[in-house]
């Protein structure tokens, strides 16, 4: 289930509950079910990524990351297939649940239709980022879906969900900015991979280049702080909603690494960006709600 990335998946969430604890009182099960229906969704979009790349030849002996299930032989692709509809179901019915307990509170007004449309898109491009005939994680696309899902639909999502309502455009900068750190996940596992992907799918770290690439990295890195930072002065209704800038070093030891590593030696790149993310989000989070404690 690539545990590691889990924190990924929580981090926009999170941003999004606190920034909305901070405006509104928020019924607890909303924060229940929304942190399940993410984890879920990051779970059936890592299954349904192993079982894509293996069925098209890109996991082989010859992979620079952690060996899972299939490669391994501990799972078949038939039981891989079973666990990819298992999870898709139970995404549904963590997410109805997630909806039902929102702060519209209704899955048949307008917003809970509307959630409900974009639950099964969630849940449909979890899956076809390497499956299906055409899965847009091999012609370059995941980026923009991970932006869209990891940044808009969970910070964005998350709030409204909580409260209702969004106050104003200002809240597009806060989801970007955890968008853009997930999009550089992608891309320095796309780094990382770049030989052996080349034989069977296109990305973005593969057009760029090994040097592009990198620059791109440190683009999404400086971009999200820059998103936060500008969100935070637009709000700034104490020093302590700056909290999150304890968080820079991690950042620095990251892209200091994308630089200096190639090929397999990249892989722990990829849990500290995880992990300097989920951090980020909670402490900016913290930051605004810290007159709670």
């Amino acid at each position: 289930m690539r545990l590691r990335t889990l924190p990924l998946s929580l981090s926009g969430i999170v941003l999004g509950i606190f920034l909305a604890i901070a405006d509104y009182e928020v019924k607890p099960l909303s924060i229940v079910f929304l942190v399940l229906t993410a984890v879920l969704l990051q779970i059936l979009a890592n299954l349904s990524n192993e079982l894509g790349d293996v069925l098209k030849g890109t996991d082989n002996a010859l992979r620079q990351g952690p060996s899972y299930g299939l490669n391994s032989g501990e799972l078949t692709i038939a039981e891989m297939k079973k666990l990819v509809v298992v999870f898709a179901g139970l995404c549904f019915v963590s997410g109805l649940f997630m909806i039902g307990n929102s702060a519209f509170g209704s899955l048949w007004s307008l917003e809970g239709i509307c959630f409900m449309m974009l639950l099964v898109v969630a849940i449909i491009s979890a899956m076809r980022y390497t499956l299906g005939r055409s899965p847009y994680g091999y012609r370059a696309l995941g980026d923009i879906y991970v932006l869209a899902f990891f940044g808009f639909a969970t910070v964005d999502g998350g709030y409204f969900l909580c409260a209702g309502e969004l106050p104003g455009f200002k809240m597009l900068l806060p989801a970007a900015a955890i968008g853009l750190f997930s999009v550089g996940v992608l891309n320095i596992n796309n780094i990382r991979d770049m030989k052996t992907d080349a034989a069977t799918r296109t990305t973005v770290a593969i057009l760029l280049g090994p040097t592009w690439a990198r620059i791109y990295q440190t683009i999404l890195i400086l971009g999200g702080w820059a998103c936060a930072l500008i969100y935070c002065s637009l709000r700034l209704t104490d020093i302590w909603n700056y909290l999150f800038v304890v968080t820079a070093p991690l950042f620095v030891i990251h892209l200091y690494m994308a630089w200096t590593r190639q090929d397999k030696a990249l892989d722990p790149a990829l849990p500290i960006l995880v992990m300097s993310s989920f951090f980020f989000a909670v402490l900016m989070g913290i930051g605004f709600i810290q007159y709670l404690f």
